[in-house]
C-alpha cells in the first residue's frame, strides 16, 4: 500500500512516450461532421458515466451505440438502458477501449473514467479524431494535461470539459458581475471546496485484500497505475482518495469552483505564477490524499486566490472580493453579495454578455455540428486545474512552487518538477 512518501519516490521516474500502435491517426481515416445525427460511444458508465450516458440518450440527434467498461455490471447494465430506451438491442458493447475508438461510425466520446486513466485514453480518442466529452479534471498530473492539449488541439477535435457550473445561470451572473465591474477592481478570490474523505461507495472498512470479482477486469482497472492488492475500498467512486489514481477532494473540485474563479476573471488561459501551502495527509491507510488542506496562489501581477477545503474561514463555492464589495456563487443556486443591490444590476448591451448555455451536453453536441469551440475547451480545462496539480506538489513537497508557463516546467525544483509527471506500469504508456 503505496504511503505519501511512497508516493513521492515512486512518482519520480517519469513516464514515457511510446506511442500504442493500435490507433489510427484521424488523418489516416477522415472525419465525419455530422449535420443529423451524432453517434456517441460512451467510455466508463459507472457511476458518473452513467449519468452523463443518460444525459446523451435524451438528446433528440443523437444515439449512444456503443458502451465501454473493464466492470462487466457496470458494462450490461449500461448496455441495457441504452436498449429499452432506443427498444432494441443494437448497442455494442466493450471492455477494451481501442476497440471502441476504432468504429468510424462513432462520431464523438463520452469519457468518464478514473483521474489515472484520463490521459491515455483522452489522448488516443482524439488521434483517432472523435469529439470528446471529458470529466473534470482534465488529467491526472500536469504533464498529461498538457498531452491532452496537444491532442485535441493538433487533432482538430471538439472537447468538452464536464465542468458543468458554467451552464448554470446563478454561476453566469456572477461572473458577468465581476466582469462588468460591479465588486470594483478584485484584490483576492476564495474558492472554497470540499474536505475529508467521503464513503461514496460504503466501502470505507472493506480495506483486506481479496480476490477480484468476476465482473471486474481488475488489472485493467488499474492499467497505468502501480499494482496494488485488489479491495473494495480501492475502486469504484472512492478511488479519488488513493494518490495512485486521484488527488482528493482538491483535484476532485478543482475542475469546478476555481473554472468558474477563472470565468468570473476572464482567465481562461491564464496561468499562476507561484502555489505554496499545506495539507493534512494521513499518517497511514488506503486513502492518503489530503483531508484538509490550505494553499495560496499568485497570477500575474498579484492577485491572490486562496483555495482551502475544511478551513471555516473560506466558504464553499468561489468568492471574488473587490474595492466596492465582493459575490459568491456556489451550488444548489447560491448567489449572493454583500450588498443586495449587487445582485439586482441588469447590464446594457455594451456590456460583458457571458454565453447562455443551452445545457452542458446539447452545447457540446451543438458544437460537435457547427464546430464552434465548446464553453469549457480542452485549454480552458487545462489551466482551471493547474493550480489543482501544483497545488497539491506544492503539499507534497512542503515548498513553494514557482511555475514557468512558457516552458511548462517547475522553476529551480528539480526533485518538484518529476512530479509533474509519473512512471506508468508496463506496457501502458501516453500515446503522444
Amino acid at each position: 500500500m503505496i504511503s505519501r512518501r511512497g508516493f513521492l519516490k515512486q512518482a519520480a521516474a517519469a513516464a514515457g512516450g511510446a506511442a500504442i500502435p493500435t490507433i489510427i491517426p484521424a488523418g489516416l481515416l477522415g472525419r465525419s461532421h455530422p449535420n443529423s445525427r451524432i453517434q456517441i460511444g460512451c467510455v466508463g458508465v459507472g457511476w458518473q458515466g452513467g449519468g452523463n450516458m443518460d444525459g446523451f440518450l435524451h438528446q433528440p440527434d443523437t444515439r449512444v451505440v456503443a458502451v465501454c467498461d473493464v466492470d462487466l455490471n457496470h458494462l450490461h447494465g449500461a448496455r441495457d438502458r441504452v436498449n429499452r430506451h432506443y427498444g432494441d438491442k443494437s448497442c455494442a458493447t466493450f471492455t477494451d477501449y481501442r476497440e471502441l475508438l476504432a468504429r468510424e461510425d462513432i462520431d464523438a466520446v463520452c469519457l468518464s473514467l478514473p483521474d489515472h486513466w484520463h490521459g491515455i485514453i483522452a489522448v488516443a480518442a482524439a488521434v483517432a479524431g472523435k469529439d470528446i466529452y471529458g470529466e473534470k479534471p482534465l488529467a491526472y498530473n500536469v504533464t498529461e494535461g498538457r498531452a491532452i492539449v496537444d491532442a485535441v488541439e493538433r487533432n482538430g477535435v471538439i472537447w468538452q470539459t464536464g465542468s458543468w457550473q458554467r451552464s448554470q445561470g446563478n454561476f453566469r451572473y456572477g461572473c458577468e458581475l465581476v466582469r462588468n465591474g460591479c465588486i470594483g477592481n478584485i484584490q483576492r478570490i476564495e474558492v472554497g471546496l470540499p474536505s475529508g474523505h467521503a464513503d461514496f461507495a460504503n466501502n470505507k472498512d472493506l480495506v483486506d485484500p481479496v480476490d477480484p470479482p468476476g465482473h471486474l477486469d481488475y488489472n485493467a482497472w488499474l492499467g497505468p497505475a502501480p499494482f496494488e492488492p485488489y479491495c473494495p475500498a480501492r475502486v469504484h467512486k472512492n478511488w479519488r482518495w488513493n494518490l495512485d489514481y486521484g488527488g482528493g477532494q482538491l483535484t476532485d473540485w478543482i475542475g469546478h469552483h476555481n473554472d468558474i474563479a477563472h470565468w468570473g476573471m476572464d482567465f481562461d488561459n491564464q496561468a499562476i505564477e507561484s502555489i505554496e501551502g499545506e495539507g493534512e495527509y494521513p499518517a497511514e491507510g488506503l486513502w492518503n490524499t489530503a483531508r484538509r488542506y490550505r494553499l495560496e496562489a499568485t497570477y500575474p501581477g498579484g492577485l491572490k486566490s486562496i483555495i482551502a477545503g475544511g478551513h471555516g474561514d473560506i466558504a464553499g463555492g468561489t468568492r471574488w472580493i473587490g474595492d466596492a464589495g465582493w459575490v459568491r456563487v456556489d451550488r444548489d443556486n447560491t448567489l449572493e453579495a454583500s450588498d443586495a443591490k449587487i445582485l439586482k444590476i441588469r447590464f446594457k448591451p455594451g456590456d460583458v454578455h457571458l454565453y447562455r448555455s443551452p445545457g452542458h451536453i446539447r452545447e457540446f453536441l451543438d458544437s460537435v455540428k457547427t464546430r464552434r469551440e465548446t464553453l469549457t475547451p480542452v485549454r480552458t480545462a487545462y489551466y482551471s486545474a493547474l493550480p489543482g496539480y501544483l497545488g497539491q506538489i506544492a503539499m507534497l513537497t512542503g515548498r513553494k512552487i514557482r511555475w514557468n508557463d512558457q516552458q511548462h516546467r517547475i522553476v529551480d525544483d528539480p526533485a518538484a518538477e518529476r512530479l509533474l509527471s509519473r512512471s506508468m506500469r508496463s506496457p501502458y504508456q501516453l500515446y503522444v
